[in-house]
């Protein structure tokens, strides 16, 4: 994936609801390609953690994978946090990464689940 298409897909991410803290895609290795923050909010977490957050993502992402032959592709990951909800796409060997506040209501998470799903099949 090259930068400009991984910072359209972010730009068009954190475009889609006031509620999105942060988009990113992020490499096989873990390593941020492009990002976009919701203006004014700082990082939940320190700069080791967010290297290591990623590393994490972009091995959960690798292992699905060997599971996409039996499961089918996964379409996308879902957490809730505590003071953070994250969703998260695979897209290739990438992934497409976003935070959400944690007090918005489920409907509108999945409303932008589903407003992120043709951002990211547009680019698979």
């Amino acid at each position: 994936m090259n930068k400009k298409d991984a910072q359209e897909i972010v730009k068009k991410i954190r475009a889609i609801s006031p509620y999105v803290r942060f988009a990113g895609v992020i490499d096989s290795k873990g390593k941020v390609v492009a990002y976009a923050r919701r203006p004014g909010h700082e990082s939940l977490l320190s700069i080791k953690n967010t290297s290591d957050q990623f590393s994490h993502l972009a091995i959960k992402t690798r292992m699905a994978s060997q599971f996409n032959r039996q499961l089918g592709d996964v379409q996308f990951m879902w957490e809730e946090r505590e003071k953070v909800q994250t969703i998260s796409f695979a897209l290739g060997k990438n992934t497409v990464w976003a935070s959400i506040d944690k007090k918005v209501i489920r409907s509108e998470v999945l409303r932008i689940i589903d407003s992120c799903l043709p951002i990211v099949k547009h680019f698979s």
